[in-house]
């Protein structure tokens, strides 16, 4: 794929060394990031992608090392070295050099990488309970968009693969719903949302509180609850929110099939137009 990082005020292409083995990220795995999309020349929710950023570096010990326009800036300039609609992935990250168990603040570094990597398709996919949970905010630290987090999503997809699923859905510790591996959850039941309430073990995601708005905008229910694994096999449509895909239709959960209903579609189509009317704007490819 066709990727440039943004190194101490430099564009590099392809996948650059930047890390070393007494590094203190590689060895403790510190390392934050967050994930924004452009495409069709825009960039939703960019400022708050890279807000989100500060407070999970600040959450593990880090000094971040720029603000947060200035990431903003960075991040549309780089998205510019691309021709016009590409669809782009932008990866901000921060991580310490120095320390041992503790991160040393003041050697927090800071890298933005960008690559091309399409919008997938509005098609169903699907979806069975996963073995493996999300912890709780004093098991690992969920409070943060943490690099350390996601072997276990690892784990959950390969599960769901060797299964023949695409993704799956983790509970929580007390056997709730928390979210799906790589994306939040929703069902809807009589024409009401439902989204899982956030209660520390998933991240709470922009493009989730960015539907709940439009949804709640234009009348439709929206219902932060606790929900069991029970409900969302009961339901009338299950979607997923997530800055990678956006928003996506479930199409099987175990041995139910179902199909893209009402909610969903409304919800696509809110997001859709959000985007297009979005104030962040990739600027004209030099």
């Amino acid at each position: 794929m066709a990727a440039i990082t943004y190194i101490d005020g430099e564009w590099v292409e392809g996948n650059p060394p930047v890390m070393g083995p007494m590094d203190q990220a590689f060895w403790f795995a510190t390392m934050v990031f967050d994930g924004a999309r452009a495409f069709d020349g825009v960039a939703p929710d960019l400022d708050r992608h890279c807000e989100r950023i500060f407070r999970s570096a600040e959450y593990m010990g880090m000094k971040p090392t720029q603000t947060p326009d200035e990431v903003i800036d960075i991040a549309l300039r780089g998205c510019a070295r691309f021709p016009r609609g590409s669809e782009l992935y932008i990866r901000p990250i921060f991580y310490p050099q120095g320390g041992f168990l503790v991160a040393d603040p003041d050697t927090t570094r800071f890298l933005l990488t960008i690559h091309e990597v399409p919008l997938p398709d509005a098609n169903g996919f699907s979806v069975c309970l996963s073995s493996y949970r999300r912890p709780a905010p004093d098991m690992a630290p969920t409070r943060a968009k943490a690099s350390c987090l996601y072997p276990m999503t690892g784990f959950a997809m390969k599960e769901a693969e060797d299964k023949g699923f695409d993704n799956a859905v983790l509970l929580d510790p007390e056997n709730n719903v928390a979210e799906f591996a790589t994306a939040n959850l929703w069902i809807a039941k009589d024409g009401v949302a439902h989204t899982p309430e956030w209660n520390g073990t998933f991240l709470n995601g922009i493009t989730r509180q960015r539907v709940i708005k439009l949804l709640r905008g234009v009348g439709v229910e929206v219902v932060e609850r606790t929900i069991t694994y029970e409900e969302v096999r009961d339901a009338d449509e299950i979607f997923s929110t997530g800055n990678y895909a956006k928003v996506k239709p479930v199409n099987r959960i175990d041995d139910r099939e179902l199909q893209p209903g009402p909610v969903f579609q409304r919800a696509r189509e809110l997001y859709w137009e959000f985007a297009r009317e979005t104030a962040f704007k990739v600027p004209r490819k030099a």
